[in-house]
């Protein structure tokens, strides 16, 4: 199987005819997003882009209306029947090979409600508890492997082994193919390769790779007892033990781009954010009793998944705004968290914000991230053992950044860790 990551979905940069068109993955690989949502935060926070790469839809831009329509599942769908969560719509390639992978997030009551019900006894707190001694041992083994006064990947060598260690314990999967479940991650996540026809299908063959490992430790373990791992807890459910091939798979990247993506990004920015603010990092080393409040904080800041869609199921009114049924809304949750009527002084990371844990990076209401408790777990162990140790993380020079309007995240930043 191949290692390397989805390449550049085209050569061509898209050409911008709207200037609060937000979907342009440049903005977010040149780290440039800032100025445009704000502009839009104040100007108009729920806006109408007629054309763009991936059509017409209206940018919701600031917290009050994204609760809203959050709120409001009966009237803003997250079904893939009506398009999905991400504002890439179905390809026409994907609706003739019949590729639609239905995940409980893609859903709408009450079938979301039975599938999440699943999953969800996993994340509990009695759980976290049960899984917090484990991730803080893993934590001081990659911690205590890194090289002092030398550069190193902190994406690579931290935040994706961490979180892939963490999936494939989750999975119970075979722990010497766990990078492959980094791998899917990156595949199932990148929206932009489906303006691409080649890496489409090049697409399209991994997740059939990944639906085929998966469906293999599936057959191994059905007519098993009951065990803690997601695989077996979706067969001895009711809601999940008859999914066909599509819906398998779809859960699969729900879970995989869910468990990996999101924390991993969200470590890499911790990194990058208290490297920017190093007032606010040293006020961290001086207190670490505010790591757990600095943790929400650097989700806020991070926002590791940009936005999430909706689609309208009937016309209606958001706050001024005509919203007509089949209108399709991007609830940019990167801009909601900079909204400056919630959060003073935004664009800065400070780590103890009184309303940090108030941020959408998890979303809000029914479809709000089943796993928040476990990234903030991981997040917040690694800072504590990082200043158990006093172990400081330089940002040795500007990350290299995912190219896209979904996935908000890293894909290599070079560091050199010393001491405080």
């Amino acid at each position: 199987m191949a290692t390397a990551a989805p390449k550049c979905c085209s050569t061509e940069k898209p050409v911008q005819t709207d200037p609060f068109d937000m979907t342009l993955p440049d903005m977010y690989r040149e780290d440039r997003w800032q100025e445009p949502f704000r502009k839009l935060r104040e100007t108009a926070p729920v806006y109408k882009v007629k054309e763009s790469e991936f059509g017409a839809h209206w940018n919701v831009s600031t917290y009050k209306p994204i609760q809203h329509v959050e709120a409001l599942p009966d009237i803003y769908s997250s079904s893939y029947e009506h398009g999905g969560i991400t504002i890439a719509d179905l390809q026409e390639e994907d609706r003739e090979d019949e590729f639609i992978l239905p995940m409980f997030i893609a859903m709408d009551r009450p079938k979301h409600t039975g599938q999440r019900r699943t999953v969800a006894p996993k994340f509990t707190p009695s759980n976290m508890k049960e899984m917090a001694d484990d991730i803080r041992h893993r934590t001081g083994e990659i911690l205590d492997d890194l090289p002092m006064g030398k550069a190193f990947d902190w994406v690579d060598r931290v935040s994706i082994e961490l979180t892939t260690q963490m999936l494939a314990l989750l999975f119970d999967f075979p722990w010497e193919d766990r990078r492959k479940l980094t791998f899917w991650s990156d595949w199932a996540g990148d929206i932009e390769i489906a303006r691409n026809p080649d890496l489409r299908q090049e697409r399209v063959a991994h997740l059939y790779e990944m639906g085929a490992y998966f469906k293999k430790l599936w057959d191994e373990r059905v007519g098993q007892p009951p065990a803690p791992d997601l695989i077996s807890m979706m067969i001895h459910s009711d809601a999940t033990n008859h999914m066909d091939e599509m819906e398998f798979m779809g859960n699969l990247v729900l879970l995989i781009v869910g468990g990996n993506d999101t924390t991993r990004n969200s470590m890499s920015g911790a990194i990058y954010g208290l490297d920017k603010f190093p007032d606010e990092r040293e006020k961290l080393e001086q207190n670490p009793e505010l790591i757990a409040n600095a943790t929400s904080e650097i989700i806020r800041w991070q926002t590791p998944l940009a936005h999430m869609r909706r689609t309208a199921l009937q016309d209606a009114e958001l706050f001024g705004a005509d919203i007509k049924k089949g209108d399709k809304l991007a609830l940019w949750y990167i801009s909601g968290n900079r909204d400056e009527s919630v959060f003073e002084n935004p664009d800065k990371l400070i780590v103890d914000r009184e309303n940090a844990r108030r941020h959408l990076a998890f979303g809000y209401g029914i479809h709000r991230c089943v796993g928040a408790r476990l990234a903030e777990l991981q997040i917040s162990v690694l800072l504590e053992e990082m200043a158990k140790r006093r172990i400081r993380a330089n940002v040795l020079s500007e990350p290299e950044r995912v190219s896209a309007c979904f996935v908000h995240g890293y894909k290599s930043m070079d560091v050199e860790l010393t001491t405080y």
